[in-house]
């Protein structure tokens, strides 16, 4: 029985996985088990970091709208458990871009949530 080498079917897995190597450098984007090692780290990456950017965008949010709570005097926590009292339903990422962008605004949020301590 002669011996079967794979062909046309082994080339088009193997072109498939060279494709997705390119751009890579040197043997990571014409070699097929480098390039394999490689895509598979990269693809492994992507899926790590896109839980990760989560992460990190929650952190920058809560850290601008802490900095811009304590320009108006009051500290994070209490904002929150504020607006939370206040049944004002803005999620944090909204919250940071009034912060970011329209503090005037913020300054009424937070005065409210101020108003309500008292």
């Amino acid at each position: 029985m002669p011996r079967a080498k794979g062909g046309f079917k082994t080339r088009r897995y193997h072109k498939k996985r060279i494709k997705l190597a390119k751009g890579y450098y040197g043997g990571r984007s014409r070699l097929y088990k480098v390039a394999t090692q490689a895509v598979d780290k990269a693809l492994l990456a992507s899926y790590k970091d896109r839980k990760l950017k989560k992460r990190d965008f929650r952190a920058l949010w809560i850290t601008r709208i802490n900095a811009a709570a304590r320009l108006c005097g009051i500290t994070y926590s209490q904002l929150m458990k504020g607006l939370k009292t206040l049944n004002i339903t803005l999620n944090r990422k909204a919250l940071a871009d009034i912060a970011y962008n329209d503090m005037a605004a913020f300054g009424q949020l937070a005065e409210r949530v101020k108003s309500l301590k008292v």
